[in-house]
């Protein structure tokens, strides 16, 4: 009984040995695949590329891509797109494309970042207008103004004149630096704004104060507010009321029934003298 168990193995033990054997065999003797998979050169960013930048030899480079797998608008050769400006920041091996760049006339710098129908207007600021610094290219903030509307002290108002504005520079940064938590002093920040926005900020510059106030950047809405004067501020007496209040109280007041008071009753004694009786009037 062993003695056919043993053979059994054995007779299995050749078989697959020679299986295995013939299909090495096989593989071996499989001509090798020829040719190899097309390719097409693609101009990458050499390095981490700020905003603003413009191209140079030393900033791109060439990637071999498979065969149209390369991105719509990439460029083959680094000559056409050097000298030109970067209207985004790019990452090290990242294809260029035609819509991260300025057009050739627009050079490089702020100009080319500033989208069509917009404008940037720089303020000047301190510490405490910069918010300690941490207003950075990217930001976005709210601009408080503090005026008044004339020579009176009394009437001077701080209101938000324009609301979730971007900041591009701060001073000349156009990237924040690695550690975005860090405070950058400058004395100049550059918004981004409207025309008419532009408007509202030079005169609020000019004829008072202005106050930067910083912004959540997933935040969007635009309250509206009132402003706010000293007396409320310190809560002073409440504002005299307007013209129109006043003629309003005035017709209530000719339109309500005149009441006369009534006179006093006169003190008197009566005097019986037998069978006549008199009335004296005390005064």
């Amino acid at each position: 009984m062993r003695n056919r168990i043993f053979a059994v193995l054995a007779i299995a033990v050749l078989a697959g040995g020679g299986l295995a054997y013939g299909t090495y065999n096989m593989m071996q003797a499989a001509p090798a695949p020829s040719g190899t998979v097309p390719t097409q050169p693609v101009v990458v960013a050499a390095a981490d590329l700020q905003l603003g930048a413009a191209l140079t030899k030393d900033d791109l480079k060439i990637m071999q891509f498979p065969q149209g797998a390369a991105p719509e608008g990439a460029f083959s050769q680094t000559a056409e797109l050097l000298g030109r400006g970067l209207i985004v920041p790019m990452v090290k091996n990242e294809p260029v494309l035609a819509a991260k760049l300025a057009s050739k006339e627009a050079g490089s710098g702020l100009p080319p970042v500033i989208p069509e129908g917009m404008r940037a207007v720089s303020v000047r600021v301190n510490e405490v207008i910069g918010v300690a610094g941490y207003v950075l290219p990217g930001n976005r903030v709210d601009v408080v103004a503090t005026a008044s509307p004339s020579e009176k002290k009394a009437d001077t108002t701080s209101k938000v004149v324009l609301s979730n504005v971007q900041v591009l520079t701060a001073g000349t940064r156009m990237e924040q630096s690695d550690n975005e938590n860090k405070p950058v002093q400058v004395t100049v920040v550059t918004l981004l704004v409207n025309p008419e926005q532009a408007e509202r900020l030079a005169l609020a510059s000019t004829e008072g104060k202005i106050q930067l106030a910083l912004r959540n950047p997933l935040d969007t809405s635009a309250p509206e507010t009132p402003g706010i004067r000293t007396a409320g501020l310190l809560g002073g007496s409440k504002p005299a009321a307007s013209p129109a209040v006043r003629t309003a109280r005035a017709s209530k007041s000719a339109m309500a029934p005149v009441t006369m008071p009534m006179p006093e009753a006169a003190a008197s004694v009566e005097i019986i003298r037998g069978d006549k009786r008199s009335v004296e009037i005390i005064k």
